[in-house]
């Protein structure tokens, strides 16, 4: 098989030294199984990311990923840690010391860990670092269990992990500790806290409409709050939860139903950062006859996607009625990747630090969808089928990464704030501003820290805010029109995660 595209392909050992400063959020690996054929170069792969590009690397690793992968690089996109919900790997491709055995002993873990490729659930690993502890990690795993139906966790787990050990490589410190024992859907994710240090995480119980939030704070697991959602009890595994970029939204899907006739439905709450609290639910059918499980908000946090086996949906979460805003965007078109029966349905979504959301397989494929402008309505986002061409087969392939760049927010009312704003920082934001505008339009360039998002904020000499504006961690231009603009001298400014720049605006109209 020939395509018209190019791929940069090499064989790698696990976890390479990158070149360039690229996040904690680079690296997505791929890849369930060690086999090679006419249709792929590697047995296994890794998709990596910046701010503007993906670049598809094909590679020689021990770790496969069925489904389940939390992973977490450090500032300059070099992988630290990764598991695959049975074991831990160290930045050699070698098992961690003291990283094996991450799942109780049986029938589910032998199948899923000794013969195949990894715990089977897309969101039942996820790794963050420690609050205020640049050299500790803390890794939130689950498992199945036969006896409760196979698709069901029978508890929340984690284990710590101090990078400072084992020579900078790393060593499990605290192995599998129970967190919550009762069976709960194999779907965990996270957010942020309002104070910008701590976390909040997040898991349901089984078939109930039951949540816990998990706070995890410089002192480990604070407090553990259960809440009773206002909505019906979730059926089947709980989709793929997900949280808006800002961190003021939350979403899940369910569906129930048989394979014929399958109800489906997504769950779009508001989120109180500082509480933990969710409110103002709301409940989008989208049912189309076919189950699925993939979510993910577009970067402005305007938009939410979610996906059936066939269909794309796209929802404006900003609308007082989000129902009605509800569109298809895309549907399958049944195409082999890269024979028959393997074709590419929408599964799992990915929201990637060059602003892309990429779109897995229910089968094990060699391409990927992906969604080229989700911050745009309706068909102007650009929905790309299986226009990612992978150098290994992937089987529901997925990452869950945490907003790490998520900063501080005052205005919740949680404070003290624990990311102080450096003013004078060490990063070259490169601001510019031109021409000073007479007709209120001008142009302003800049260099945001890498993989981080940021604001652009206008005030007045009283220091009055006028105007407010969102910079994708992407975006280097932005075009400003301001026509009501008055003569005088405004302070703008580019904030980033934990620096500022200043810039002075001159408006003078004849």
């Amino acid at each position: 098989m020939i395509r018209n595209k190019f791929y940069f392909i090499a064989l790698l050992m696990f976890f390479p030294v990158m070149a360039q400063s690229q996040g904690k959020t680079h690296n997505f690996l791929i890849g369930h199984n060690t086999l090679t054929d006419q249709y792929t170069t590697a047995g296994k792969g890794r998709l990596l990311f910046d701010s503007s590009s993906v670049n598809v690397i094909g590679e020689s690793r021990k770790m496969a990923f069925g489904a389940a992968q939390g992973n977490i690089s450090d500032e300059n996109g070099n992988l630290l840690i990764a598991s695959n919900g049975c074991w831990i790997a160290d930045a050699t491709s070698d098992t961690m010391l003291n990283g094996g055995g991450l799942t109780p002993p049986g029938s589910f873990t032998n199948d899923w860990c000794d013969s195949f490729s990894g715990i089977p659930f897309s969101y039942s690993s996820m790794i963050l670092p420690y609050p205020d502890n640049p050299d500790k990690y803390i890794l939130f795993h689950q498992t199945g269990d036969y006896n409760l139906g196979g698709d069901v966790a029978p508890n929340l787990m984690y284990s710590e992990i101090d990078l400072s050990l084992n020579g900078g490589l790393g060593e499990v410190t605290l192995k599998s500790q129970i967190l919550i024992n009762e069976p709960l859907f194999p779907n965990i994710t996270d957010c942020r806290h309002a104070n910008g240090r701590d976390w909040w995480i997040i898991a349901f119980k089984e078939a109930s409409n039951k949540v816990y939030k998990i706070l995890l704070t410089p002192t480990g697991i604070d407090t553990i709050i259960p809440q009773f959602l206002n909505v019906p009890p979730a059926s089947f595994n709980g989709g793929q939860p997900t949280f808006s970029r800002d961190g003021k939204k939350f979403a899940y899907a369910d569906f129930w139903g048989s394979f014929a006739n399958v109800f489906h439905d997504v769950r779009l709450f508001d989120f109180d950062r500082c509480s933990g609290m969710f409110d103002n639910e709301k409940i989008i059918d989208i049912s189309d006859s076919i189950s699925g499980f993939g979510l993910a908000f577009s970067s402005d946090s305007k938009y939410l996607y979610a996906s059936s086996y066939q269909h794309i949906f796209q929802m404006c979460v900003d609308s007082p009625n989000v129902a009605a805003t509800k569109q298809i965007i895309a549907t399958i078109d049944m195409f082999a990747s890269p024979i028959p029966p393997f074709y590419t349905s929408f599964f799992l979504m990915y929201l990637a630090a060059n602003g892309k959301i990429y779109i897995s397989s229910g089968n094990g494929v060699v391409d990927y969808h992906y969604i080229n402008y989700p911050d745009s309505a309706g068909t102007a986002c650009d929905v790309h089928l299986h226009d990612l061409h992978l150098p290994c087969y992937s089987f529901r392939g997925n990452v869950n990464h945490p907003n790490y760049y998520l900063g501080c927010d005052t205005t919740l009312g949680c404070t003290p704030c624990y990311t102080g704003i450096n003013e004078i920082g060490q990063h070259d934001f490169k601001f510019s501003i031109s021409p000073n505008p007479t007709n209120g339009s001008f142009k302003i360039i800049y260099l945001l820290p890498q993989n981080k998002s940021g604001t652009l904020q206008i005030f007045d000499i009283n220091g009055k805010q006028i105007y407010k504006q969102n910079l994708p961690p992407w975006s280097t231009i932005q075009y400003i029109s301001l026509p009501k603009l008055a003569n005088g001298v405004y302070n703008c400014t580019i904030t980033s995660y934990n620096e500022r720049a200043h810039k002075k605006l001159v408006v003078f109209k004849e």
